[in-house]
């Protein structure tokens, strides 16, 4: 998405409310009415109620919240992220066979991460 994007939809649809993830371009995300992670995206549609929504992200992520909030007109440009389509079960495999993209979380958010996933795996 560009910052023109963004103008073209308010131009189209004068009632819009722009939310935008935050890995959009800096110039996007200046234009939004929000930026914030797809949870907070999805929050920011469940709790505001805006009559009518773009959410500038991976198009699954804009139909999934779509399809929770259906009294939320959404308008749908969809923009497939080619980051997202690099990731796949076969290079996740490899970038774990040989230690690539080495991660390092701090252990205090490390450790409340791991109850969250273990009470998930729980259930």
């Amino acid at each position: 998405f560009t910052a023109d994007d963004v103008r073209q939809l308010r131009e189209n649809y004068p009632d819009i409310t722009v939310l935008a993830h935050p890995e959009c371009p800096p110039e996007v995300v200046a234009e939004a009415d929000f930026a914030g992670s797809t949870a907070a995206m999805q929050s920011f549609v469940e709790t505001k109620r805006p009559p009518r929504v773009v959410l500038l992200t991976e198009c699954s992520m804009s139909d999934n919240i779509a399809a929770r909030n259906p009294d939320v007109d959404f308008v749908r440009p969809c923009n497939l992220c080619p980051h997202m389509k690099r990731i796949t079960l076969k290079n996740i495999r490899h970038a774990l066979e040989t230690n690539q993209h080495e991660v390092t979380i701090d252990p205090a958010i490390a450790d409340r991460a791991r109850k969250s996933v273990e009470r998930m795996l729980a259930i």
